[in-house]
C-alpha cells in the first residue's frame, strides 16, 4: 500500500529526506531558467566595450550543501594546503628543518 503513494505525499517526502514537492522543483527550475534568459538577453544587448555578465549559478536544491558548509569546507582545504606547503618548504629550503 505504501509503495503506491503519490511522489509528493508526506510519506514519500519523509523518505526522500526533504519537504520539497513537485511544484517546488518546478519553481526552482523556472527561476534558474529565467536567470539564464535574463543574463543572455543582457549580454546580447550590452555595450560592446563592457564585459559580459557571468552566467548565474543554479539555485539551491535539497541535497546540495548549504553555503555555510561550502565555506567551512573551503577554509579547511585552504588550511590543509597551507600546512602541506609549509611541510614541503621545511624539507626543501635550507635552514628550515
Amino acid at each position: 500500500m505504501v509503495e503506491q503513494l503519490p511522489p509528493d505525499s508526506a510519506t514519500a517526502r519523509a523518505a526522500a529526506g526533504h519537504h520539497w514537492q513537485v511544484s517546488d522543483w518546478a519553481a526552482a527550475d523556472t527561476r534558474d531558467l529565467l536567470n539564464l534568459l535574463l543574463t543572455a538577453f543582457l549580454n546580447a544587448n550590452r555595450d560592446p566595450k563592457k564585459p559580459a555578465q557571468p552566467w548565474p549559478e543554479p539555485g539551491w536544491r535539497p541535497g546540495d550543501p548549504l553555503p555555510e558548509e561550502t565555506e567551512a569546507k573551503a577554509e579547511q582545504q585552504r588550511a590543509r594546503a597551507r600546512a602541506a606547503y609549509a611541510h614541503i618548504n621545511s624539507q626543501v629550503l635550507p635552514g628550515k628543518g
